[in-house]
């Protein structure tokens, strides 16, 4: 099964960054928007269980912690996505180094950029349009950020929560 780790931004964020994917990310009914720590990787049972044992013990040793969202960028020339950046706090760093190490698997693909995608799959053209008109918003969104959550892929493609990890959580 496919699997990845992400954190959501509370609902009012989420309806804010949806005004913008509902029409330019393809992706928009797959996935709410999201800052992903870990790109999609391939596990089975026992791995998952394994990774849950260490995704516990990564949220424990967590403290919740603001995220800013700011400025409209893009990944363009590599690709013609178009997304919010996130400022790039340590603790952001910390999450997704750490799910690159141990029993996770090595498949970073990207030097680690937090965002948020709004736009992707463009023609030039559409590209050109849309990050031309976006990029003069002024986006200042704050959230308190205070979880991450293991999502998995289901056939339709729509990826659902698998489990969720509470930062600072007693293990149980």
């Amino acid at each position: 099964m496919k699997y990845g780790i992400v954190i959501f931004p509370s609902k009012p964020v989420q309806d804010e960054i949806n005004s913008y994917r509902m029409r330019y990310d393809p992706h928009y009914d797959l996935i709410p928007p999201h800052v992903t720590l870990k790109e999609a990787f391939e596990a089975d049972d026992e791995t998952i269980y394994e990774l849950i044992t260490e995704l516990k013990h990564i949220a424990n040793d967590t403290d919740p912690f603001t995220l800013n969202v700011n400025k409209v960028r893009t990944f363009a020339p590599v690709t013609n996505t178009i997304y919010l950046k996130v400022e790039p706090i340590q603790e952001l760093h910390d999450l997704a180094d750490a799910m690159q190490s141990g029993k996770f698997p090595k498949n970073q693909t990207y030097s680690f950029v937090p965002h948020i995608t709004i736009a992707q799959k463009l023609s030039q053209d559409e590209y050109s349009d849309v990050y031309g008109s976006l990029s003069m918003k002024d986006i200042q969104l704050e959230d308190k950020i205070d979880r991450f959550h293991l999502v998995y892929q289901l056939d339709n493609e729509v990826w659902t929560v698998y489990e969720s990890f509470v930062f600072g959580k007693e293990l149980v």
